[in-house]
């Protein structure tokens, strides 16, 4: 199963921000939609950094509330780590499994094209098993 899978059962809609709004907006953003990161674009929808729940709480804890109007640019993560939708789903848990991150863009043609999390995966992978499990039952009982 691929990365592709998962876009086309979840879709490939992802918030975004632009580094330029404000720390407090992202805060926003992210209670709004009820999700654990935030991807930051430029006007290109190239993918300039990540904002995660993580990045928030060490941001308040180095400045306290002047943090909420400091830019995006500055607490964002500027290393992430994307993938393809080609990408294999027990080849990206591993590579989230080591990185200790959540979720994890995906890149086609330099662009943002959706965005998986950790439990997009899992779900997906659990999907996977229980479809194999009930075949070999199903197997089994008509043998």
């Amino acid at each position: 199963m691929s990365v592709e899978q998962i876009l086309a059962d979840k879709g490939r809609g992802t918030i975004t921000i632009r580094p330029d709004q404000t720390v407090a907006e992202a805060i926003d953003m992210l209670s709004q939609h009820r999700i654990g990161a935030v991807v930051v674009v430029d006007a290109d929808r190239s993918v300039q950094g990540i904002l995660s729940e993580r990045d928030v709480v060490r941001a308040l804890a180095e400045n306290g509330a002047e943090a909420l109007s400091e830019p995006v640019s500055r607490r964002m993560s500027r290393k992430v780590t994307t993938c393809s939708a080609t990408d294999t789903i027990p080849s990206l848990m591993a590579v989230m499994t080591e990185g200790k991150f959540r979720h994890v863009p995906v890149v086609e043609a330099g662009r943002l094209g959706g965005m998986v999390s950790i439990g997009d995966l899992v779900k997906h992978r659990l999907a996977e098993m229980e479809a194999e499990h009930k075949a070999l039952r199903d197997y089994i009982a008509t043998a």
